[in-house]
């Protein structure tokens, strides 16, 4: 198992769950039946032949060693990966989230394969839901809604109901064999290579962060970690979690970024700079500097079908200071060109260790009475993945909308996920339930910061 892998076993608690999940909402096709919903799970479960990835769990569940190799299964009980759940009366969307939140704080069974499939139907417009979790250890989140973008068509007649655990699925056009019990061999020949590889990567290292440090002294728009202001975001979570989402029209984003001179990535983190500024003021615990966010960005090239984790990560601020809706986005395009700046003087394996020094600010969080001694790494994180750029169908149903569900974390009570969906922008909030009250509240201060947004530059 990769060490980079490994770590999300070992970091995991009761109060910590480390699976990445997301929730998808369809429309039936018009033909459908009653019973639609009840041959959606049967499709599902029908396919039993399940990939090598999707077949495996840690060794040794309850060792520690265990937590640093594979071993793959005999068999798979597609009943228990596979569920069928129905909403309370209603049926409306606050019932769905509130169940997304209670399978999304659960821990995945170590004994099984990490991954669950929960296909909801009752909802009282028609349409049923599929929420689906799988351990980061595994895949990552990018790599995750590839393989759910994979299993989806763009022909509303094609029913042949792909999964994402079916073998293959990550290379079309190629056909990958069934999980088998066999090991992979050891290669020692290729380990030295490896290792003789990165001895010129690792001595470029320490110029690397003489770098990084003289940048972060003479160029105020980089953000480093331990900038940011304690917030009631960074504190102690445990192990309950709310889940709240909304969509908003790409298209009125791309009236604003043209206007702006900006990214997407650019105006989603003004609008969640807004929205954040808004939810802390009305509880008078808005802190006077500004909040900054870990932005992951992937780390695979275009071409590259690897289905491990490779993310890298930059510290933007969200411009919380700022009452002006113009100041924040360039105050945010700012601090992002700074990052990429130093990011573009760094090689590959030196960027993949910047961010790992980003991210590993979270460690220290771990340790008893750390909270106050030392500022947080940054408030919060915000990831921007690619999903379904035109309309999508499984089996015929529409695909409305694509929430992802991510990881809170010890002095990380709050994270924002936001992914594609043809022409919408899908938002998933992720929370711990106890720190952050009235998260769905966020939703709505998001819809007002896209449209002060709007009045600022159009």
């Amino acid at each position: 198992m990769p060490v980079t892998d490994s770590m999300f076993l070992l970091a995991e608690s009761r109060e910590h769950p480390m699976h990445v999940g997301g929730l998808q909402l369809f429309t039936p096709p018009k033909d459908a039946g009653p019973d639609f919903v009840r041959s959606v799970v049967e499709t599902m479960r029908a396919h039993t032949q399940v990939s090598e990835k999707f077949g495996r769990r840690p060794a040794d569940p309850v060792g520690i060693l265990g937590n640093t190799w594979w071993t793959e299964v005999d068999s798979i009980d597609l009943d228990y990966h596979v569920r069928h759940s129905a909403l309370p009366q209603p049926g409306r969307i606050r019932e769905l989230f509130q169940q997304v939140s209670l399978w999304h704080e659960t821990l995945l069974d170590r004994h099984r394969p990490m991954w669950e499939v929960h296909v909801v139907e009752g909802l009282e417009d028609g349409r049923f839901a599929v929420y689906s979790k799988v351990h980061h250890s595994l895949v990552d989140g990018v790599t995750a809604l590839r393989y759910m973008t994979l299993a989806l068509s763009n022909d509303p007649d094609d029913r042949e109901g792909r999964v994402v655990w079916q073998p293959g699925l990550g290379r079309r056009g190629k056909r990958a064999p069934a999980h088998s019990t066999r090991r992979p061999a050891f290669d020692p020949l290729g380990t030295v290579k490896q290792i003789g590889g990165l001895t010129g990567e690792v001595l470029g290292m320490l110029p690397a962060s003489l770098k990084v440090a003289g940048t972060s002294i003479r160029d105020h728009d980089y953000k480093a970690p331990f900038q940011a202001p304690h917030t009631i975001f960074n504190v102690p979570i445990g192990g309950a979690r709310r889940f709240v989402a909304q969509s908003y029209s790409l298209d009125r984003i791309d009236v604003i970024r043209q206007a702006a001179g900006a990214t997407v990535n650019d105006i989603v983190l003004a609008m969640c700079g807004s929205a954040l500024r808004a939810f802390l003021q009305e509880m008078g615990e808005l802190p006077d500097r500004s909040l900054t966010a870990m932005v992951p960005v992937s780390l695979h090239k275009d071409g590259d079908e690897s289905s491990s984790n490779a993310v890298g990560a930059v510290i933007s601020t969200l411009a919380t200071d700022l009452t002006d809706p113009a100041a924040r986005v360039a105050a945010i395009q700012d601090s992002v060109r700074a990052a990429r700046r130093v990011m573009g003087k760094l090689s590959p394996l030196q960027v993949l260790a910047l961010s790992a020094a980003n991210i590993a600010g979270l460690a220290p969080g771990m340790l008893p009475g750390y909270r106050g001694v030392s500022r947080p790494p940054f408030n919060l994180v915000i990831s921007n993945v690619p999903g379904p750029r035109e309309p999508m169908y499984w089996n015929g149903a529409h695909l409305d909308g694509v929430y992802p569900a991510s990881i809170a974390w010890e002095g990380q009570a709050l994270n924002i996920t936001i992914c594609t969906n043809n022409r919408n922008l899908e938002f998933g909030i992720t929370a711990d339930r106890t720190s952050v009250p009235h998260v769905q509240r966020l939703i709505h201060h998001l819809e007002d910061a896209l449209t002060e947004l709007e009045k600022a530059f159009t």
